[in-house]
C-alpha cells in the first residue's frame, strides 16, 4: 500500500481553500453591488473606479493562486517545462497588471483607518515588485534569484487566504470590535507570509546566496 505523503494533504488543503475562495469569488457574479463584502462599501460604490478594481482584484487574485501553485511542482517543471513557463508567465503578468494595482485601489479604501490602508497598499507595492523581479530575473537567467522572488510572491498571493484564516481564529477566540480584527489581520495576513517565506528561502539557499 502507498504511503499517504505530507504532500498529499498539503494539496488537499490547499484545493479546499481554493474551492472557499471560488465561492467567496462567485458570489459577486452575475455582478452585485450589494453583496457580502460590499455591503459595507456603499459609500465607495460611486466610485468607478473602484468598482472596477474590485471586480478586477477579485477575478484575477483567484487566477493567482491557482496558477501560482502550479509553479511549485517538481513534476509539471520537469516533465512538462513548457506548461511551466506558460503558466509562471501569465501568474507573474496577472498580477503585474491586474491584481496588485487594482489591489493598490482597493487598499487605498480599506476598512480600519490610516494603519490598515497603509498594511493592504504596502501588500499591493510588495506582490507588485516581487511578482516584477521574478520576470526580470529568469529573463537574466538568474534562476536562484527566480526561484526566491517566486518563493516571496506567491507568499503574498496566500495572503488571500491567510487573512481570511486569522480573521476567523481571532473573532472565534477573542470576538474583538470589527475593526479592531480588520487592523490586525490587514497585517497579519501577509507578513507572517513573508516571515515564513524567508525562513524557507534561508533554509533551502543559504548556500547560494
Amino acid at each position: 500500500m502507498q504511503q499517504f505523503k505530507p504532500s498529499y494533504i498539503i494539496l488537499l488543503l490547499y484545493v479546499f481553500f481554493c474551492i472557499l475562495m471560488w465561492q467567496i469569488t462567485w458570489q459577486y457574479f452575475p455582478i452585485d453591488f450589494d453583496v457580502a463584502f460590499l455591503r459595507i462599501k456603499q459609500q465607495y460604490i460611486q466610485y468607478t473606479h473602484y468598482k472596477l478594481a474590485f471586480y478586477i482584484h477579485v477575478s484575477t487574485s483567484f487566477f493567482s493562486l491557482l496558477a501560482g501553485f502550479t509553479q511549485f511542482s517538481k513534476k509539471i517543471r520537469k516533465e512538462h517545462p513548457r506548461v511551466h513557463r506558460i503558466l509562471g508567465w501569465m501568474y507573474a503578468v496577472t498580477i503585474i497588471l491586474f491584481a496588485a494595482p487594482s489591489g493598490l485601489v482597493i487598499g487605498y479604501y480599506a476598512n480600519g483607518g490610516f494603519w490598515s490602508q497603509l498594511a493592504f497598499c504596502i501588500l499591493a507595492i510588495a506582490w507588485f515588485w516581487c511578482s516584477l523581479q521574478a520576470i526580470i530575473t529568469i529573463k537574466q537567467q538568474k534562476y536562484t534569484a527566480h526561484q526566491i522572488f517566486m518563493i516571496r510572491s506567491f507568499a503574498l498571493t496566500l495572503s488571500a487566504i491567510t487573512l481570511r484564516l486569522w480573521k476567523y481564529m481571532i473573532v472565534l477566540v477573542w470576538q474583538p470590535r470589527p475593526m479592531d480584527v480588520y487592523r490586525i489581520v490587514a497585517w497579519l495576513g501577509w507578513v507572517l507570509n513573508l516571515v515564513i517565506a524567508e525562513i524557507i528561502i534561508r533554509k533551502i539557499y543559504s548556500k547560494k546566496i
